[in-house]
């Protein structure tokens, strides 16, 4: 059976506790990131391939055992040509060249303004080409989110480029089906709005929010990041995001104390709660897309490269962020959806993705297993938490759920810092030892530092979260 690692915070089946969930971050920092990995797994998963999650993690030395354990490496990524993105693309070009195995990157996108402009991706360029010849080298091609990312590698000289958009959409194979179920929104829909950070503070997306908020009583903003998720579990505002107080996630806001917030660690529980939604909008591209996947009707509003780019190749509804009214209405947004290029042009782009697939020597669910079946059944068979509500209540069935969490924690901390001290006293009892003649001088804190170096960064990393 052929053995592919696939880059992802989680397997789809591991079921992890909303506390243990923000202590590891299996969101890596971000929850859409889950949807497109989840998909890739669904997708990839056949009679004849086991796929393996990574944990997210780019660990360099680890090259030699990959080599050994696994059949190929598949990566893939949203915006990963951002500046912001740059020291974690350089380890995994670092990674990547030490694999012997064959590569494939679905799917990977450059993050600049609406003008599709790269002039702010120019510093970044030596670590971008490197790391696209180290994929190619491992390769037939390389996957593109869209038209500006395709333009921008061509324009580098790159020539076996792809524009295959994003797995996330090919969840559900070639079938995509979304429809209005209203003539048009009022007072009593169902709409979800979801935003980042910088759409709320600087792109005008908290005006639309509070619009929206008092025109429906039954609104629901759906965050992503993880400052969003610790902020209703833990109302944790230590991250910078928590001085937005116009975010929803943030406690001092009206609908985080209305309990209309919700993040979810798990893409199924997300993608089923919309499906109980007339319509979903807002600047997330993957909080729109866990929207359409549910059937649901989906508007983006692209405020870069990276939302304008993947919307425009799958025809997603969306609008400019810099282009709207004062006093837009959701209402509006949904009037004027039309999904006709989104489902008419659905199967050729899966039938362009799968082709990917194949010529990167990789099988698929739909065309060599039994179309994702077997998983959405284990899947169905697994309890995941809920989504993440705002924590506005006092009970002791929420109280306890939490302090017990946070006392295994302690436990847990406790043994660390005993096995350190213990490490600490077994190096400092080395280093006074008489060194043999020829044997090099090494300092007490050379030795301690070798000896307790790994424990004692683990335990400074776990009180820092």
């Amino acid at each position: 059976m052929k053995r592919i690692l696939l880059r992802s915070g989680k397997s789809p089946y591991d079921v992890v506790p909303v506390e243990q969930a923000l202590h590891q971050d299996v969101i890596a920092t971000n929850a859409g990131n889950l949807i497109f990995s989840d998909a890739a797994h669904k997708i990839l998963e056949t009679p004849r391939a086991e796929v393996v999650s990574n944990g997210i993690r780019t660990n360099v030395a680890a090259a030699g055992r990959i080599n050994e354990e696994y059949d190929a490496f598949v990566v893939p990524l949203a915006n990963a040509f951002r500046p912001s993105f740059e020291p974690q693309l350089r380890r995994l070009t670092q990674l990547i060249s030490k694999l012997r195995i064959p590569l494939v990157v679905p799917g990977i996108g450059a993050q600049t303004g609406l003008d599709y402009n790269p002039a702010r991706l120019k510093p970044m360029e030596p670590a971008v080409r490197e790391f696209v010849t180290a994929v190619l080298e491992r390769s037939a091609s390389i996957g593109v989110r869209g038209e500006f990312t395709e333009r921008y590698l061509k324009d580098m000289g790159f020539r076996d480029v792809e524009v295959i958009g994003c797995p996330s959409m090919f969840m559900y194979g070639r079938e995509l089906d979304v429809r209005k179920n209203a003539p048009a929104l009022g007072p009593e829909s169902r709409v979800a709005i979801n935003g980042s950070h910088s759409a709320v503070k600087s792109q005008g997306l908290d005006g639309v929010i509070r619009r929206a908020h008092a025109r429906y009583p039954h609104l629901r903003f759906v965050g992503q990041n993880l400052s969003d998720a610790r902020q209703l579990h833990w109302r944790d505002l230590s991250d910078p995001n928590g001085s937005v107080t116009a975010m929803p996630t943030h406690p001092d806001h009206p609908m985080y104390r209305e309990d209309k917030v919700r993040v979810y660690v798990d893409p199924v529980t997300w993608i089923d709660d919309l499906r109980d939604f007339d319509f979903s909008f807002g600047s997330r591209i993957h909080g729109n897309i866990a929207a359409l996947l549910a059937g649901t009707p989906a508007t983006v509003l692209c405020g870069d490269s990276r939302t304008l780019e993947l919307c425009r190749y799958f025809g997603i509804p969306h609008r400019r962020i810099n282009a709207l009214p004062q006093d837009l209405d959701p209402a509006e947004l949904y009037a004027e959806a039309d999904f006709g290029e989104l489902t008419g042009g659905h199967q050729e782009r899966f039938d362009r993705f799968m082709g990917f697939l194949e010529r990167n020597g990789l099988e698929n669910t739909f065309t060599h297993g039994d179309g994702g079946a077997a998983h959405e059944k284990r899947l169905r068979s697994l309890a995941f938490p809920a989504g993440i509500r705002p924590w506005n209540d006092a009970d002791v069935a929420s109280l306890t759920s939490r302090f017990g969490w946070l006392q295994t924690r302690i436990g847990e901390l406790s043994t660390d810092n005993a096995k350190l001290k213990r490490e600490l006293d077994k190096a400092r009892k080395t280093a006074a030892k008489p060194a043999a003649a020829a044997a090099p001088q090494r300092s007490v804190y050379r030795i301690a530092r070798r000896a307790v170096g790994r424990p004692l960064r683990k335990a400074l990393q776990a009180g820092r979260q």
